[in-house]
């Protein structure tokens, strides 16, 4: 396959061979040319997969589709995730991609009609998606403007996670919800680090594939939106 269009990266190896004898300069205009072409690739495919991902969450919201079950979920995420990661630099990344966000858009829809549902249902679910909006748009306009390196919070970020998630079954089955709450806030808070992580990643030129930022940047974009939704939700529900 031809590499000037692989996922990997934009630059055709050809076009700036590796024995390129230029100046520290011209190598620091390369990197940074680079690094805006994920970055623009990043934001144009992220910003199509959330609409993507939107769509097939209002069609599951209105044709009232049952929610996947958890098993079905966590194997339908992470064998997605792991179909992404393996195609990442083939043709068939883009449409794995795609695969993966709708079938997250899938899993969106039965929580939506379970928010609205609830009393102020509506103003719940637009609460929280101004939210996540306004909450990505800050922290990645701050990591665009300062450069700053975050990835010393992957680490912690990842144990988070595994930490978050565990928590997250055992409070299902076994009917907890005082623990699903710290749960939602715990995802929502690590939520937000991972996005400053991820752009810290691409901004730094530590993430040099689109695909594989796009979906790490969608996955926490898509957990913030999910734990905002809960705590708003549980926040506002008489129960």
């Amino acid at each position: 396959m031809n590499n000037a269009y692989s996922p990997q990266t934009d630059r055709n190896p050809g076009q700036y061979p590796d024995n390129f004898s230029g100046n520290a300069a011209s190598h620091g205009e390369l990197h940074s040319a680079d690094v805006k072409r994920v970055l623009r690739n990043t934001y144009a495919l992220l910003a199509m997969t959330l609409l993507f991902s939107a769509g097939v969450a209002v069609a599951t919201l209105t044709l009232q589709l049952p929610a996947p079950g958890l098993v079905v979920t966590l194997v339908g995420y992470f064998g997605l995730l792991f179909a992404v990661h393996k195609l990442q630099n083939s043709g068939w990344a883009l449409p794995a991609v795609f695969a993966l966000t709708g079938f997250m858009g899938y899993t969106l829809g039965p929580l939506l009609t379970n928010a609205l549902a609830l009393p102020g249902g509506a103003q719940t679910v637009t609460l929280a998606l101004g939210a996540t909006g306004v909450t990505f748009l800050a922290l990645s306009s701050y990591v665009l403007l300062t450069r700053r390196d975050f990835s010393f919070m992957g680490g912690f970020l990842f144990v988070g996670m595994v930490i978050a998630l565990l928590a997250g079954i055992a409070a299902m089955f076994f009917q907890m919800p005082a623990l699903g709450l710290a749960v939602s806030a715990m995802m929502a808070l690590l939520s937000a680090g991972l996005i400053l992580f991820e752009t810290s990643r691409i901004v730094n030129g530590g993430e040099t594939n689109y695909v594989m930022a796009t979906v790490g940047l969608y996955v926490s974009v898509f957990n913030l939106f999910t734990s905002l939704l809960s705590l708003f939700g549980l926040g506002g529900s008489s129960d």
